[in-house]
């Protein structure tokens, strides 16, 4: 019996070493290697889609592997079209804060551009946060904390209708996540 997997395994591989390549040395605040968040987003997408058919994984997944890769590398976003397509790159730069922007506007800006895009995009927004609301950096303080968790509530608000999958998850991060400001 042979069942259909809801992304090309493929393009997962290339992906993955295209994403490994251009965050390079990048670590995260816990000292990881950067990939590690990024295959993290990827697992809870792909959880996602094995709890809902019917969604373009390949488009979810792919977009989860380089959600980071315009903001916090030197890739350009002719790279990512030439690499990846025109679907792609809409997805990526849709995640991508614009910095030109004041700081209280960029997640504003950006959620407005994650809901033009299909809901295998906010898919990934919802489950980067998810990722990120593990334990925070030392030096964050509690004011710091209360303002990350309120954005993950607006978050969770502005996208909870992609997948109620993942948003069950993120709920259940931000509940724990105010341990952390005790």
């Amino acid at each position: 019996m042979t069942t259909d997997c809801p992304w090309s395994q493929d393009a997962f591989l290339t992906t993955l070493a295209f994403a490994a390549e251009r965050h390079g040395d990048q670590k995260t605040p816990a000292g990881f290697p950067y990939i590690t968040h990024l295959a993290s987003v990827a697992q809870e997408v792909m959880a996602a889609l094995a709890a809902k058919s019917g969604r373009n994984g390949t488009l979810a997944v792919t977009a989860a592997l380089l959600h980071d890769v315009i903001e916090d590398t030197t890739t350009n976003p002719e790279m990512v079209a030439e690499r990846f397509g025109p679907d792609v790159l809409a997805a990526v730069m849709a995640l991508t804060k614009n910095a030109d922007l004041p700081k209280e506007r960029r997640m504003p800006d950006s959620l407005e551009r994650i809901r033009a895009q299909p809901t295998e995009v906010w898919m990934v927004k919802l489950a980067d946060r998810i990722v990120n609301l593990g334990p925070p950096p030392a030096h964050w303080t509690r004011d710091k904390m209360a303002a990350y968790q309120a954005e993950a509530e607006t978050i969770l608000s502005a996208l909870r209708d992609a997948s109620p999958f993942l948003a069950r998850r993120l709920e259940q991060r931000i509940a724990e996540y105010g341990k952390y400001r005790e």
